[in-house]
């Protein structure tokens, strides 16, 4: 792959730092808590493509509707020769986009994972030979800096990944996308929006149980990587919404009165029965909303689409206005 240069900001223990971090931090609190990131080992994301295909599970369906309806208007509307994608994984959404932006000189996808990251790119150059590629193993949630490339440049956040985050922790995050941006350049980003609380939740507690493994399969990673002694049968799935925040709260809730041993932190876990960890928030979004938290972070919203159902949205937003 002659067009591709991939740039790592991640040591190679980075990950097992965070982790070690996270669960001592999260499971030492009250309430405890650990971060949805921890869901994501091959088994994690293979049931998570597995939700996506659920009836109940609107989102991934929703989104990609508009990418496929608007992509044209979106590459009109950012003049964009550079694509910036935040947690890129396979980059399979982007390529819609990429395929409607016939001036787009460089991709810039960043994830935590190599190995993602240079399958996406070899199938990206294969379908666009004179595409150039520059990958990022980094952390989004952190900090960047973009490889040199032409301007203007267009930043995807997409799935509704932003919704992750707590309202302050998504304050320093469109913060620290705007510090990436030059007057002119764009953030296209994805949200789910306030819906059906019954809607909502079957989304997030699906009929099959899918999305209850995928919920328990924090607890194997812990497992795994930790040397914890976690029994997942020992844990209920658990979807609410709440109806102050909006947001779903995904937890796991123990069936029993339990002590749960983390070897690699030398770490005994007691768990009253009932007691709860929480392991997702997903918020939901209305346009004022969201055109407020952009604002804050000195991006302006100037287009707003939705799928014809209403479900989600991508809002494009602008860095200081228009350049010129």
């Amino acid at each position: 792959m002659t067009d591709f240069q991939l740039t790592r900001t991640l040591d190679e223990n980075a990950a097992e730092t965070a982790l070690r971090a996270d669960v001592l931090h999260g499971l030492t609190a009250s309430p405890k808590a650990l971060p949805p990131k921890w869901f994501y080992d091959a088994r994690g994301s293979d049931l998570f493509e597995e939700i996506t295909r659920l009836p109940e599970y609107y989102p991934t369906r929703a989104e990609r509707e508009i990418l496929l309806e608007r992509a044209g208007e979106i590459a009109s509307a950012s003049g964009a020769r550079t694509l910036v994608e935040l947690g890129s994984g396979s980059s399979e959404k982007t390529r819609h986009l990429i395929e409607a932006m016939p001036a787009l000189d460089t991709y810039v996808p960043v994830d935590v994972s190599e190995s993602a990251l240079r399958g996406a790119a070899q199938t990206l150059l294969a379908a666009h030979p004179r595409l150039r590629v520059h990958a990022l193993v980094a952390d989004f949630t952190r900090a960047l800096r973009l490889p040199e490339s032409p301007g203007p440049r267009l930043v995807v956040f997409l799935g509704g990944t932003i919704g992750n985050l707590l309202p302050a922790e998504r304050a320093v995050f469109l913060a620290s996308v705007r510090a990436m941006l030059s007057p002119g350049d764009a953030l296209l980003m994805g949200t789910d929006l306030v819906k059906d609380e019954d809607v909502l939740v079957a989304a997030y507690d699906d009929a099959r149980g899918v999305t209850a493994e995928f919920n328990k399969n924090v607890l194997t990673v812990v497992n795994r990587e930790l040397g914890a002694d976690f029994d997942p049968a020992g844990f209920t799935h658990v979807a609410r919404w709440n109806r102050e925040r909006e947001w779903i709260e995904m937890r796991l809730r123990s069936r029993s009165d339990v002590l749960v041993k983390i070897r690699a932190l030398d770490l005994v876990v007691p768990f009253a029965a009932g007691e709860e960890i929480l392991t997702e928030i997903s918020a939901k979004f209305r346009q004022d909303g969201v055109r407020g938290e952009l604002a804050a972070a000195g991006l302006e919203l100037e287009q707003w689409w939705t799928d014809a159902a209403g479900r989600f949205a991508l809002s494009l937003s602008v860095a200081g206005g228009r350049a010129g």
